[in-house]
This record gives C-alpha cells, sequence and structure tokens, in this order.
C-alpha cells in the first residue's frame, strides 16, 4: 500500500518559514519525480516545486527563489522549505510522487496571516 504522509504545515506569519516533509512508504521512492502541489480556495491546484530522481528541479515563477525542494532517499522524504512567505502562498498543499504511476498524499494546510 502506498502512503504519502505530510507534515510541517501550520500558520505562520508573512514573512516567515515553514519546512513541510513527505515520508514515503510502498514504492521505490529513488526513482519517482516527486513534487508539491497547492491547492487554494476556489483555485486549482497548481505545481509548486518539483525534483528527479536525479535531483533536477523545477519551480513555480511565483516561488522562485523562497522555497527550495530536496529529496533525501536514505530517508524516502521530500522537503519543501518554504522562506519569506506571503499570504497568497495560503493553500493546503499536497505531495505527489509520479513515475509509472501517480500517488498523492493527504495535503497539509499553511496559512500565511498576521
Amino acid at each position: 500500500q502506498v502512503q504519502l504522509v505530510e507534515s510541517g504545515g501550520g500558520l505562520v506569519q508573512p514573512g516567515g518559514s515553514l519546512r513541510l516533509s513527505c515520508a514515503a512508504s510502498g514504492i521505490t521512492f529513488s526513482i519517482y519525480t516527486m513534487g508539491w502541489y497547492r491547492q487554494a480556495p476556489g483555485k486549482q491546484r497548481e505545481l509548486v516545486a518539483a525534483i528527479t530522481r536525479h535531483q533536477n528541479t523545477n519551480y513555480a515563477d511565483s516561488v522562485k527563489g523562497r522555497f527550495t525542494i530536496s529529496r533525501d532517499n536514505t530517508k524516502d522524504t521530500v522537503y519543501l522549505q518554504m522562506n519569506s512567505l506571503k499570504p497568497e502562498d495560503t493553500a493546503v498543499y499536497y505531495c505527489n510522487a509520479m513515475y509509472v504511476s501517480t500517488y498523492w498524499g493527504q495535503g497539509t494546510q499553511v496559512t500565511v496571516s498576521s
């Protein structure tokens, strides 16, 4: 059974930081492209950042220079370091694993508000 379990969300003030984690099980983690998506109320789910098995990364323009995606294949975990957070970053953040099949986590809420 495949599981992607996100953690690290919460409430943070504008300008603050959060680190999201996604622990995977039931897949050969090292071969998967891992991604973080987000969905704000009334909006479509969008790609935030992704990292391939070869450590190639890509980011949404809105988060470039503020967010960093990384992975630890020894822990089957992908991270999203989020700095300089803005209110418009408020969303549910979802972990995604993609290879032949695609899997999703349950999501973690990130709220940026003063």
